[in-house]
């Protein structure tokens, strides 16, 4: 094998491989040798057929098999002794299209190397944490909005009219084309108004009426209704209005604590406050990232492998222009030029990325089996009744894997470095938290 450097530029490498017909008829022959024992033919006993016979039956069939293989061993030995990680997947193209059997194979071969990361004294970063207690004010919102959603509702007078967010108990019957249709009846159905639950246009209708009235509210089924049988068609129905009820707060007390599996008040209490606590850390901790980020996005300089800033680049502007545009569910659409804008974030996000991804494997850091499961469990919980799927899914699919194992491994990493800083505590309000938080989302 015989490699030669044809670019050396920056981080592209260019080189020449080439494969000579000597080694490549070594490679066959070994193949037939490791076979041979296992091959039968008429006229042979199993394991006697002649190497020269087994060559002209199947030369030609192993040849391509062992090019591709003494290509790949070229390739893995030349990075192993460069000591080159490819940014990508090196690219491979076979220069003598015309190549016959009998003859040398060459090949060129073409990557971005990842470039030589700068270390990085991490006792030279400083940091602050901002530090929010759960104050009586944040625990009493947090009871009234508890309070809000176990509320009960009652009795109206009978003349008074129906508003936005009552409830309203009803029968009705829905017909289409004046028959009722399966599953478009029932009787002394509680329906929250504005609570979106039924159709477009139905709930709104209802906004007025009073206990005893009889209303035929008229809607229009959605074109993406879930029964194709009555998707886009227009139905009528009967309605009687049994009662309208206005919501009532719950009281805060030991029986709303006892709703939400606390023993008294005061437990609730102690429950609403370590969960505050943990909200005001989680977010402290996104803003001392982004913080961290930021120093270490300075602190920094190397090149950048253009193929992998081109690729980010072309994935944030796709991104936000889906983002921009909700209606678009698919990808038809115009080609998307990333902007300046783009560039520039896409520059950043894979330096620091390399730079963890460097740190991380200098701290020997890895994801453990047990984070990973409990991190596919977290988020088959999005997909009740199909959790057992969304598991083979991931299991199946390495892509999916390495999207959620990234997030976890960053994160290590940031902690490690975080061990490492000189962070300060600095007490701070809920507001100014807040504020900070969303500071992220504009940044």
């Amino acid at each position: 094998m015989q490699v030669t450097e044809t670019l050396n530029e920056g981080l592209k490498r260019g080189y020449k491989l080439i494969v000579t017909a000597d080694e490549l008829d070594a490679k066959v022959n070994e193949k037939l040798a490791e076979a041979a024992p296992e091959i039968e033919m008429k006229g042979f006993r199993k394991g006697k057929v002649p190497m020269a016979l087994l060559k002209k039956q199947f030369g030609e069939r192993l040849l391509g098999e062992a090019m591709q293989e003494s290509v790949d061993g070229a390739m893995a030995k030349h990075l192993e002794d460069s000591g080159d990680r490819p940014a990508m997947q090196p690219k491979l193209e076979m220069t003598n299209e015309d190549w016959k059997p009998g003859q040398d194979v060459e090949v060129d071969m073409s990557y971005e190397a990842l470039p030589e990361i700068p270390e990085v004294d991490f006792s030279k970063i400083k940091l602050e944490k901002m530090v929010v207690e759960a104050d009586d004010k944040a625990i009493d919102e947090a009871l009234s909005n508890l309070a809000e959603n176990a509320q009960n509702f009652e009795d109206r007078k009978k003349t008074s009219k129906a508003k936005d967010g009552d409830q309203v108990v009803i029968d009705f019957v829905g017909k289409v084309d004046g028959e009722a249709f399966e599953g478009g009846s029932a009787e002394d159905f509680p329906l929250v108004l504005g609570s979106g639950q039924f159709i477009p246009g139905f709930e709104e209708q209802l906004v007025g009426v009073k206990t005893g009235e009889e209303k035929a509210v008229e809607v229009t089924f959605p074109e993406e209704y879930g029964n194709a049988d009555l998707a886009g068609k227009p139905a009528v129905f009967d309605v009687t209005v049994k009662a309208v009820k206005e919501p009532k707060p719950a009281e805060i007390d030991d029986e709303l604590a006892k709703k939400f599996g606390a023993e008294d008040l005061d437990a609730l209490k102690a429950q609403i406050t370590e969960r505050l606590g943990a909200e005001y850390e989680g977010a402290a901790r996104a803003v001392m990232k982004r913080a961290l980020l930021d120093e270490l996005d300075k602190a920094v300089s190397f090149d950048l492998p253009p193929s992998l800033v081109e690729a980010e680049a072309g994935q944030i502007a796709h991104q936000l222009w889906h983002e921009e545009n909700p209606d678009v569910q698919g990808h038809d659409h115009p080609e998307i030029e990333p902007t300046d804008e783009h560039n520039k974030l896409a520059e950043r996000r894979v330096r620091l990325g390399l730079l963890l991804a460097e740190l991380g494997q200098q701290a020997k850091i890895e994801v453990t089996d047990a984070e990973m499961t409990q991190a596919v469990m977290n988020q088959a919980r999005q997909y009740p009744g199909q959790e057992r799927q969304f598991f083979e899914f991931v299991q199946q699919n390495p892509g999916m894997r390495q999207q959620i194992q990234a997030p976890i491994f960053e994160d290590k990493v940031v902690d490690h470095i975080f061990g490492q800083a000189e962070v300060k505590d600095k007490k701070s309000t809920k507001a100014a938290l807040e504020k900070a938080v969303e500071s992220l989302d504009d940044a």
